[in-house]
């Protein structure tokens, strides 16, 4: 071009925004579209700006309150204003550097006045403290802070196997409470259950021994009317005897059993003895009386 006469034209694409200067001085901001300079003049495109949003990831390393180290990623989206995009292009060199550096500014302030706990529940408050006091700050240098995400908290890997730890211990002990409480429900249940069980068997053996006493009576009232001269004691003898029979009998019947037991002291085999010896002069003394 040297020393052309002509007029130069440059185009500003959407999205961004142009600075135009006249003699190394700022002139105007060319909006989006053709523009027409001429360099004679002094006038020309000092450079251009993107007015997108822009995305700043950080990371920070901290401490809080009850001494753990973490690190926290937050994501950071700017952008320039339109109106104050000659600041934007004067003011701040390396803009990225510079919202860096106030974000760590304030993280590194107001986290380790809260606990590891509270940074969790929190984190949104502490985004927002960040955003409050990064915008007044940017502000003042033609950009404009969108939003402030606190994407990740990293506490350090042996504090993250603790609180897993201590996470687990009491997922444990809630556990082992609620297993406690079903023991102990099932175990009155079942008490419960065997208190009621008792007590229908002391009432069924109640009207088992009911039943018997009235039939004994009947049979013993009975027994005294149609057999002249015997006393109720003498029927309710016969009737224990002939229930021992009854017992000895189906002890003898029952294939399972081999031996019977039957007192065995001296005192004892002489009672029996007695018995035999007894009952065989009774039947003979009968025999004679029939012949």
């Amino acid at each position: 071009m040297g020393n052309t006469s002509c007029m130069f034209c440059t185009c500003v694409k959407q999205g961004n925004i142009g600075v135009v200067e006249r003699f190394g001085r700022f002139e105007k901001l060319a909006e989006p579209g053709l523009h027409i300079f001429n360099p004679f003049a002094g006038q020309y495109l000092a450079g251009i700006l993107s007015t997108r949003i822009s995305s700043l990831d950080v990371r920070i390393e901290t401490k809080t309150k009850d001494n753990v180290f973490v690190q926290l990623l937050c994501s950071i989206q700017y952008r320039v204003v339109k109106a104050h995009a000659d600041d934007a292009f004067y003011e701040l060199q390396n803009p990225d550097e510079q919202i860096r550096a106030y974000v760590f500014d304030v993280v590194r302030a107001l986290v380790p006045r809260m606990n590891l706990d509270d940074l969790f529940e929190q984190k949104g408050e502490v985004a927002k403290a960040v955003l409050e006091e990064l915008g007044k700050v940017i502000g003042e240098y033609g950009y404009s802070i969108e939003h402030i995400l606190m994407v990740d908290i990293i506490p350090d890997p042996a504090v993250r196997t603790a609180m897993n730890e201590i996470n687990a211990a009491q997922r444990l002990q809630l556990a082992s409470v609620y297993k406690g409480e079903a023991e102990k429900v099932l175990q009155v249940k079942r008490a419960e259950a065997e208190a009621e069980s008792k007590y229908l068997g002391g009432v069924g053996v109640a009207r088992q021994r009911q039943a018997i006493t009235d039939g004994l009576r009947e049979n013993i009232l009975d027994f005294s009317h149609k057999v002249e001269g015997t006393s109720a004691k003498e029927v309710m003898d016969l009737i224990m005897i002939t229930q021992y029979f009854d017992t000895i009998k189906d002890l003898g019947n029952s294939s399972k059993n081999t031996t019977v037991f039957i007192p065995h002291g001296p005192g004892h085999v002489r009672d029996i003895g007695e018995q035999i010896r007894n009952g065989l002069m009774e039947a003979s003394t009968a025999q004679i009386n029939v012949e």
